[in-house]
């Protein structure tokens, strides 16, 4: 046993700085990263979500992928508008959520989607590309928004153990190899009279 009086504090220093690294190292490598976020119009119907997601599958998602067990990830959009005298008024709050799923008989990685989206990909690296990018995804429509009005626009993603077939949802719960989130990501959005941000 070491007695504190003889371990050199600087040694200590040192012990703790490593200790802090190694942590934050752990917290990150179960996080997905929001690298952009942006509204594009699309035409006069709205705007669109593009954004760009960045994370990795650890050892036991990647296991259970290639297992046949297939992955969810949902992504969440909110559009609200600040009031001075109550609470944030919520214009918009929509989801969508991308599956990813491997075929042992064809050795294919599968990317689908809630609107019939079906892609197909030799490498898991390439099916995951596709989840990470979310593009043209229509998020508001313009009878939501106001001109001249600024709102704060929010986006996060996050790997919904509750789509998952119930056998398997018990587990991830309890399971922090599961627990792979982003925080959200946020933005300032105003519509003006041409209906550009």
């Amino acid at each position: 046993m070491i007695r504190l009086r003889h371990f050199p504090l600087r040694w200590l220093g040192l012990c703790c700085i490593v200790l802090a690294m190694w942590m934050s190292h752990a917290a990150r490598a179960d996080t997905i990263a929001v690298d952009r976020a942006s509204l594009e119009a699309d035409g006069t119907s709205g705007w669109s979500l593009d954004a760009r997601f960045a994370f990795d599958l650890n050892g036991s998602l990647e296991d259970a992928v290639n297992r046949g067990i297939p992955l969810y990830f949902t992504t969440e959009f909110v559009l609200t508008r600040g009031r001075w005298y109550w609470f944030d008024e919520e214009a918009v709050r929509t989801q969508q959520s991308i599956r990813l799923s491997f075929q042992p008989l064809t050795r294919e990685y599968r990317v689908s989607t809630g609107s019939g989206l079906q892609l197909a990909f030799p490498s898991l690296k390439d099916a995951l590309a596709v989840v990470q990018h979310v593009t043209s995804w229509h998020v508001i429509d313009r009878n939501q928004v106001s001109n001249d009005t600024t709102y704060q626009a929010s986006v996060r993603m996050q790997l919904d153990v509750a789509l998952m077939p119930k056998p398997f949802q018990i587990d991830a719960v309890n399971n922090r190899d599961w627990n792979l989130a982003s925080d959200w990501k946020r933005f300032s959005f105003t519509v003006s009279d041409h209906g550009k941000q």
